[in-house]
C-alpha cells in the first residue's frame, strides 16, 4: 500500500534534485514559498492541479510522485 508520506518524501525529493530555490519553484507554480517550504517538510500536499504543474516544471513523472513504479 502507498502511503502519503512515500509521496510527500518523493515530493521533495525532486524538489531537491531540481536545484531551485523554494522561492523560484513558488514562483513558477504561482503560489507562496512557505507552501512549497510545507511540501519540503511534509506538513502539506499540493492539490492536484498543482501536483501536475509541480511534475511539469521539475520534469518528473507524476507516475514517480504517486509512487506507482513500487
Amino acid at each position: 500500500m502507498i502511503t502519503l508520506e512515500q509521496i510527500q518524501k518523493r515530493i521533495a525529493e525532486a524538489i531537491r534534485q531540481s536545484g531551485m530555490t523554494q522561492t523560484e519553484l513558488a514562483n513558477r507554480l504561482g503560489i507562496k514559498q512557505p507552501t512549497v517550504r510545507q511540501y519540503l517538510s511534509g506538513r502539506a500536499m499540493p492539490a492536484l492541479d498543482t501536483l501536475a504543474n509541480l511534475c511539469k516544471v521539475l520534469d518528473v513523472d507524476t507516475n514517480y510522485i504517486l509512487c506507482q513504479d513500487l
